[in-house]
């Protein structure tokens, strides 16, 4: 869990990286309180492909990933979302040339979510997603599923993959604790910050839970 810290601080100086957030997780496909001390997120921005290889082949950082139990990583490109997380806007960031729905049927998508809960929302936050946590990970289409947080309490989201977007959107609109959390987020303004974002996975690499959950999908 220092890493946490103590990464953010190094990465800070790394060439070509425009964004980055250092991530703690919850535990196994959990999405609502809970923490994994042995697992953690890195979620970035490149500013092209040349920098992140360079990253991957030269920094200690991940040099210590490969000497991990189990590493998992995946390349992505944006190609819908709304909204922003500190000095990332998800609009500016633009459409990679992939649009999701024509043309694209069967091809999985991953999914971030993250938000700023105001304190007032936090109890009705929680007892929200512990809801529908397990929902996510049983639903019609869902590769993996983890819970990240910036802090454990207040600055929350997940990650999902999905085997296309036509699942992801039927889980967010049919699941009812979701959909009615999601409601409730909106109208009663749980929110200080969000941001909701669909990537198309480009490649992948390294196993989660004993398997990489995209090695068997469509590219």
């Amino acid at each position: 869990m220092a890493r946490l810290g103590l990464d953010r601080r190094s990465l800070r100086e790394v060439d070509g990286l425009t964004f980055c957030k250092t991530l703690g997780t919850g535990r196994g496909t959990s999405t609502g309180p809970s923490i994994d001390a042995r697992r953690s997120a890195l979620f970035a921005v490149w500013r092209d492909e040349t920098a992140l290889d360079r990253f991957l082949t030269t920094h200690p950082i991940a040099h210590r990933w490969d000497d991990a139990e189990e590493a998992w990583h995946v390349r992505m490109h944006l190609v819908a979302g709304h909204g922003r997380w500190d000095d990332l806007d998800c609009a500016g960031l633009g459409r990679q040339g992939f649009s999701v729905g024509t043309g694209e049927a069967h091809v999985p998508v991953a999914v971030v979510t993250r938000a700023t809960i105001r304190s007032r929302s936090t109890i009705p936050f929680i007892r929200a997603s512990r809801s529908f946590s397990d929902a996510t990970a049983r639903a019609p289409g869902n590769l993996a599923v983890v819970g990240i947080g910036e802090r454990p309490i207040g600055r929350l989201g997940t990650f999902s993959l999905w085997a296309d977007h036509a699942a992801a959107r039927l889980f967010a609109v049919a699941d009812h604790e979701h959909a009615e959390a999601m409601r409730r987020a909106r109208a009663e303004q749980w929110f200080a910050e969000e941001l909701f974002a669909v990537f198309r996975p480009l490649a992948s690499a390294g196993s989660w839970d004993g398997r990489d959950p995209l090695a068997d999908q469509p590219a």
